[in-house]
């Protein structure tokens, strides 16, 4: 059993631990192999990621795990706050999390739920390669972010412009390839290839937050809203951008559950097989 939870048009699978430790006690979740069955169109049920939950516990951060479609372990900001669809109503406003290694703030507000982005070392706007098409930057957000700011989105063929940035020499880790437009001061629309699900997705929350600090150095505008290929719009606010570093970087929309499933024997997770040098050859 699992639930379906969505947020800006991104949808993903969630498991709790403690549920998973009862159906198959002492066998570790195999993340990777679950995501890869259980999310690819045709095969699977054409999800963006899978998450896996921790039981959130008073005084310390809610511990939460993502696997994108193809089975790597990443940070996803929509996932994140989508997760907390899934929290009792008595777990409102502030909560610190630890998503998949990543430390960011939660603010939940009914259906509507903030994210505060990591921040910190590390976390900021850089320059894109040279030679990009249209002007761009590149951002680390906990994944690798590339923002192309494009005369307009909706002329874009996603599935034969994306793939070449996303695997670009210049960028060790791919990343994730956004194409802004802006519509008027504060607002704008996004297109997002996603690596991972190596897709066109209909949001990317990260790729939004991205362009938004972008926007707010080149224009001083704070507060954007920007409108995904999803149904929601996103609201972007940035505290503070100092020497391209931001803080207080905060994404927010609703998110919705959209109803819980039982996996079909083609989508059960299986466990890894191990060899014992005591007992041999046995399932975990």
């Amino acid at each position: 059993m699992c639930v379906i939870a969505s947020a800006s048009g991104n949808v993903f699978a969630f498991f709790w631990r403690r549920d998973l430790e009862i159906i198959q006690p002492g066998l570790p979740f195999d993340g990777s192999e679950a995501a890869r069955r259980i999310c690819p169109r045709g095969h699977g049920l054409g999800l963006d990621g899978i998450f896996l939950l921790d039981v959130p516990k008073k005084n310390k951060p809610w511990v939460i795990e993502h696997w994108d479609a193809d089975g790597s372990r990443s940070f996803c900001s929509n996932g994140t706050r989508a997760a907390t669809a899934l929290l009792p109503d008595e777990f409102q406003g502030l909560l610190e999390v630890c998503s998949t290694d990543e430390t960011v703030m939660l603010d939940r507000r009914g259906a509507d739920v903030g994210l505060r982005l990591p921040q910190g070392q590390g976390f900021s706007l850089m320059d894109a390669p040279d030679n990009m098409p249209f002007p761009a930057v590149y951002a680390w957000t906990g994944t690798p972010q590339l923002v192309l700011n494009v005369p307009d989105v909706d002329a874009m063929d996603m599935s034969s412009y994306g793939p070449p940035l996303r695997f670009h020499p210049e960028l060790p880790f791919g990343a994730n390839v956004s194409v802004l437009q802006v519509l008027s001061p504060g607002s704008a629309k996004i297109r997002t290839w996603e690596r991972g699900v190596e897709a066109e997705t209909l949001s990317c929350g990260q790729g939004a937050a991205a362009a938004a600090a972008w926007l707010a150095e080149q224009a001083g505008i704070k507060r954007w809203n920007i409108q995904p290929k999803g149904i929601d719009a996103l609201c972007l606010d940035v505290g503070e951008l100092q020497n391209r570093h931001w803080s207080e970087l905060w994404l927010s929309g609703p998110v919705r559950i959209l109803g819980s499933i039982t996996l079909g024997p083609s989508l059960e997770c299986k466990t890894k097989t191990t060899v014992s040098p005591e007992k041999g050859i046995h399932d975990k």
